[in-house]
């Protein structure tokens, strides 16, 4: 919520946008802006943001994949089979894509991958039934890399290159994306002269392309005008990436106030992300891995050389100290943290992106947890600042770190905005979008279902969806509903007042969450609602507002179809809660 649909678009965020969900879920998965969040409501939200971001009067189409269900998959690794209920592809990863069709979105590629046995390239219930005639989708639909080829190679539902490519076209696919040759259009000439497939297929698939293009405007101005490229790596574009990233950076832990640093103290900067570019931008960064360090412009800067300029060259010490993989055999990164008032380990993983990012345990790598174990010894507090694209487990080592700052992949601009948060010129704001689990195979997300906790297991993650520090405290009072009762198309207004009760200016996100106590499908234990981002100066306080309308209480039924019910419903924000009820 922190950068509005203009400001998205001028940031240069990648133009293939995946508005779905899964980072929690099945956290292996290797790409990190394709699983923002595990919630749909926030996701279905960014999701409107972006696609009218992009398409706000440029000649861009907006791309929402990979549709659908690819970020679920059983293992946890790219392109493999996902099992998804009927009822669940409703609930839970239907709407981030609905949200992108009614804004408009002209483009859309296809799961590599199947549900529930079914390669969605073959899929005319979703490509038609649910993407065409339910959501109204009018663009066209793309194949991801070489995956009709894949139905007869991987998934082994056609015999041969002609069945596939036949099978992908009458379930819905307008385009081929194949590698290198021209073999599904030599195929699909075949099929429309053997009579295989109607031309009136081809006509509607056509038809689609051009429609496309005509919205873009491309056959009268297929180049952009050379004026629009002053405005790439713009100040405006380098200040906006640095705000998203500021708005964006987690404070997670900060004991005794460790955080921010003070001035004058002696910082040992360590740690195999503390000097690399990658692990600030992740995959599809200049090339596709994102890996080729020297690729990136000399002006974008590290970790280290950030602090440097922050604290002064005199005041900071660095060894690397380790690798991804092993420990650096060097006492040097031990003699130097025996000079340091403070010790910021930098830690993560590099850049990756699609199947070389597949990892089979989410732990972080067994030489940074050595390393990190071997630094307390020293018994200097110690920072943990996290570059990763996905939760690994830092269980072990959470517990000897003072202070947890989760920067994700920031960005070209991350590493000032990781220093500012460090040395309090910016107060932290950021929000985690997922629930960061604390064993590898404890992947349960906040909107669980209550029989989901068990005796003597309980809901417990490293750090719950929603969690974030500020260098400075807020109060919520005040929570009042315009009425107790709801019903038919009545919407219900919802106002808490929030306090800076601190001693600094902050911005905080108000979180707004819904239980159903009693439906006839189980209801999760709370799912988000509303959220809205505050700034607020020291001892200013603010009334925020919510609407809750007929469609914040629906859910997906027994008969697979949206419906609601009446029933008593809780509210909850921050540390208050309020009950209503609705009557259908």
């Amino acid at each position: 919520a922190a950068v509005t649909a203009r400001e998205i678009k001028a940031c240069g965020i990648p133009w293939n946008f995946n508005p779905v969900l899964g980072l929690a879920r099945q956290p292996l998965w290797p790409r990190f802006w394709e699983t923002f969040s595990e919630d749909s409501y926030a996701a279905s939200e960014f999701a409107r943001a972006y696609v009218q971001g992009i398409e706000d009067g440029t000649n861009v189409a907006a791309c929402m994949k990979h549709y659908l269900g690819y970020s679920v998959p059983q293992s946890g690794h790219d392109r493999t089979p996902a099992e998804i209920s009927e009822r669940s592809v409703r609930e839970l990863y239907l709407p981030p894509f609905r949200a992108a069709v009614e804004s408009g979105v002209k483009t859309v590629m296809v799961n590599s991958s199947e549900i529930s046995g079914i390669p969605v390239h073959s899929s005319y219930h979703y490509l038609s039934g649910i993407l065409r005639n339910e959501l109204g989708f009018k663009g066209l639909v793309v194949s991801d890399w070489a995956d009709i080829e894949n139905l007869y190679k991987r998934g082994m539902v056609a015999a041969n290159r002609r069945e596939a490519v036949k099978m992908a076209v009458m379930a819905g696919v307008d385009m081929s994306m194949v590698p290198m040759d021209f073999s599904f259009y030599d195929t699909l000439l075949k099929l429309v002269k053997d009579g295989d497939v109607p031309l009136s297929r081809i006509d509607e698939a056509v038809s689609r392309i051009l429609l496309v293009k005509f919205q873009l405007n491309l056959f009268e101005n297929p180049f952009p005008p050379k004026t629009k490229l002053t405005e790439i790596g713009s100040k405006k574009s380098w200040e906006l990436s640095l705000d998203a990233a500021r708005q964006s950076i987690t404070l997670l832990k900060n004991m005794d106030d460790l955080l921010p640093l003070k001035k004058g103290q002696k910082i040992l900067v360590c740690g195999p992300t503390a000097d690399l570019h990658q692990s600030l931008n992740g995959g599809w960064t200049y090339v596709w891995q994102g890996n080729r360090e020297e690729l990136f412009p000399k002006n974008q800067k590290t970790i280290l050389q950030t602090i440097r300029e922050r604290a002064g060259k005199e005041n900071v010490l660095y060894s690397k100290g380790t690798s991804f993989k092993e420990v650096v055999k060097s006492n040097d990164v031990y003699h130097k943290a025996h000079k340091a008032d403070v010790i910021v380990a930098c830690m993560g993983e590099g850049a990756y992106c699609e199947t070389p990012g597949n990892i089979n345990d989410l732990t972080l790598s067994e030489a940074q947890t050595l390393f990190l174990e071997d630094l307390r010894l020293t018994k200097k507090p110690i920072v943990l600042v996290l570059t990763e694209g996905r939760p690994r487990i830092i269980r072990k080592i959470e517990k000897r770190v003072r202070a947890v700052v989760m920067a994700y992949y920031p960005g070209p601009m991350g590493s000032q905005a990781i220093s500012e948060v460090l040395f309090g010129d910016v107060n932290p704001s950021g929000r985690l979008p997922f629930t960061y689990p604390r064993y590898t195979n404890d992947l349960v997300p906040y909107n669980h279902k209550k029989s989901a906790e068990s005796k003597p297991i309980k809901f417990n993650p490293q750090y719950p969806f929603g969690a974030g520090l500020s260098y400075t405290s807020f109060a919520y009072s005040h929570l009042k509903l315009s009425s107790k009762k709801m019903s038919g198309n009545e919407t219900l207004s919802v106002s808490v007042m929030v306090k800076n009760t601190g001693k600094r200016s902050g911005k905080h996100s108000v979180l707004l969450f819904l239980s159903d106590r009693v439906r006839s499908v189980t209801p999760p234990v709370k799912e988000l609602k509303g959220f809205d981002k505050i700034d607020l100066k020291a001892g200013e306080s603010k009334n925020v507002t919510f609407r809750i309308s007929p469609d914040d209480l629906t859910f997906i039924g027994r008969d697979n179809k949206r419906t609601s019910e009446s029933g008593l419903f809780d509210i909850s924000v921050g540390n208050l809660t309020a009950s209503f009820e609705f009557r259908k």
